[in-house]
């Protein structure tokens, strides 16, 4: 058994302090998320402390590499940690054609803003600023180009003869100025508290609650949260709880918060829960993927999975209150579980969330937000960054994810696929494409250079045609929208010409059913009437297409309805072809396809 090594021991106790002091201070605390690691390159100069560069291949993401056997006190790892954060903060890691001149003017301006916050400690090793105030980084680095780099302004960077950062073209100061904006409008907070006697220092972990202390977990420890939990703030205020009843916790993708209830007492395992819980439905976009149903039960639905994942994961504790747990529905999808509890919605329909008995805890509540530019933009940030999350979060083993939750990460990177192009599977796995085969029992023209030969023509079997139909149900009801009903009948149209289904058994029902017998595809639309009879009744279409006798027993059913109908059961091969946000009063057991507006 190796023995352990008192004097890296206490090393490396003394760089954690230093890093414990850095993400504690208000100014550095909101640069999130950035992970420490050893730099074991070979190539690594003796006078080398650390450099700050993104994670390969990420953006969201920055790592500070750190001499591992430096033996530093923790303010001096304090001072080196600051350093590479303001690297980040000022946004120096963007790519400059003059790198050289550029790295040395960041230095320079970092290392004089440190000696004017008087944070942390100069190493002994670290030479001082100039006297000449440097009014920013931009003017120096064009008087450097111009002037070469004077004697005086060399070796403040901590990375020996390297560059202490690395610059990417990709790198978007935008994000991380922003984060560093909020450092500084906290420490202004904070040095106002600590003036009027509030407080007795600007920082430290007293300061931190709980739910605090859970956040920078996520952000120094779980990079799969990592990025998310950068971006949202947590709101402890009974008063702000109070009025928006949360009993726990809640969260608005939109305000980027996450309420926690001081009033629930939650440990500091449990913060870690419950944040866990709310950035998984802001990065899983349960939002979004609602689609027409009904918004709290799907909320539930979501509730089980993540819940179970978490547990799984061992990711904190699950709170007493507003846990929604059941190990029998482990593996099974948030879509799967809502088709189960849908169908005893006075049951869940009194559940309690995180947020209260029969209040959902994603609390926006305008899903056609979404849509519009800024939404869009949104919703693609938060599934980058859950996406570079797990990818980093896999890269540096950080921990069991489960193999459905990354399953449903992966699918956030694929475009949703467009309703028309699952209808159009839909009518390939139903019926299969027609076998043509040669014969001579029917002769082809022949050729005019070699009219003697005889030629075999293409030829159907009789047995593929025989049956090759499918029945279409349209609610033509006052609710149907018109556009979608063209938009569904083209569609209807194309395919079954695609894939030579000649005629199509009709049924039109509003108020009571219209047998339209077969009818020529391309008649369809024209022949399409709404009709305005009140509610819709589809049970006795079904009946009559399942009960007719010249209606093949296997031939599939597609249902065009708006989803204002009765509760029917189909004994078929079915689907429906729906509005988007539409929803059916019953769970449905084929598929069902969502026209887009």
């Amino acid at each position: 058994m190796a023995k352990s090594n008192p004097q890296r021991k206490a090393a490396d106790d003394a760089r954690a302090e230093g890093w414990s002091l850095v993400s504690q201070h208000p100014l550095f605390s909101q640069l999130q998320p950035v992970h420490l690691a050893a730099d074991e390159s070979p190539t690594r100069p003796e006078n080398f402390w650390a450099l700050i560069q993104l994670a390969p291949s990420y953006t969201h993401f920055a790592i500070i590499k750190y001499h591992p056997k430096r033996i530093a006190q923790p303010a001096e790892w304090a001072y080196v940690f600051a350093h590479c954060l303001l690297h980040l903060g000022f946004g120096h890691l963007k790519s400059h054609s003059s790198p050289n001149e550029w790295v040395a003017a960041c230095d320079c301006m970092v290392a004089q803003f440190l000696g004017q916050l008087k944070f942390g400690r100069r190493p002994p090793d670290y030479p001082l600023p100039p006297l000449e105030r440097i009014k920013d980084e931009e003017n120096l680095y064009l008087k450097f180009c111009a002037q070469g780099i004077p004697q005086a302004y060399k070796g403040f960077g901590l990375a020996g003869d390297q560059h202490d950062f690395h610059m990417r073209a990709d790198f978007d100061p935008k994000t991380w100025a922003n984060q560093f904006a909020e450092g500084i409008r906290r420490a202004a907070d904070n040095a106002l508290e600590v003036a009027g006697g509030y407080k007795s220092t600007l920082s430290g972990q007293g300061g931190l609650t709980h739910a605090g202390r859970a956040r920078q977990w996520f952000l120094s420890h779980y990079p799969m949260l990592g990025a998310l939990a950068a971006h949202f703030k947590i709101v402890e205020d009974k008063q702000v709880c109070s009025g928006l009843k949360i009993t726990v916790a809640a969260v608005s993708s939109q305000m980027r918060e996450i309420y926690i209830n001081p009033l629930a007492n939650l440990s500091e395992e449990q913060c870690r829960f419950v944040i866990a819980h709310e950035l998984l439905h802001v990065g899983l976009r349960h939002e979004t993927r609602c689609q027409g149903r009904n918004f709290f039960l799907w909320n539930v639905a979501c509730d089980f999975v993540i819940n179970q994942w978490l547990v799984e994961m061992g990711v904190g504790l699950l709170p007493p209150i507003g846990g929604l747990y059941d190990s029998s529905l482990a593996g099974q999808s948030a879509e799967a579980i809502y088709d189960r509890i849908v169908l005893d919605s006075k049951k869940f329909g009194k559940s309690r969330t995180f947020c209260d008995i029969g209040r959902a805890d994603m609390i926006d509540g305008l899903p056609d937000w979404w849509q519009s530019a800024a939404g869009r933009d949104l919703d693609q940030f938060y599934r980058e960054c859950l996406m570079q999350g797990l990818d980093y979060h896999l890269q540096s083993s950080r921990g069991l994810v489960p193999a459905h939750l990354i399953e449903e990460i992966r699918a956030l990177g694929q475009p949703p696929i467009p309703w028309d192009v699952e209808l159009a599977r839909w009518f390939d796995l139903n019926i299969t494409p027609l076998e043509k085969r040669r014969t001579y029992a029917r002769l082809s023209r022949r050729q005019s250079a070699s009219p003697d030969i005889p030629r075999p023509a293409w030829h159907v079997p009789l047995e593929q045609t025989d049956g090759r139909t499918f029945g279409v149900l349209l609610d033509t009801s006052g609710s149907m929208d018109r556009v979608l009903l063209a938009k569904a009948l083209g569609a209807i149209a194309s395919y079954a010409m695609a894939r030579e289904v000649s005629r199509v058994r009709v049924v039109f029902c509003d108020a009571h059913p219209h047998d339209q017998g077969y009818m020529e595809v391309v008649d369809i639309a024209g022949a399409v009437k709404v009709r305005g009879r009140g509610g819709t009744v589809l049970k006795p279409g079904i009946d009559l297409l399942e009960k007719a006798e010249d209606f093949p027993k296997k031939a599939p059913i597609l249902i065009i309805t708006d989803g204002c109908t009765d509760i029917f059961q189909v004994r078929r091969e079915h689907a429906f072809l729906m509005p988007q946000g539409s929803r059916l009063p019953f769970s449905p057991q084929g598929k069902v396809f969502r026209v887009a507006p």
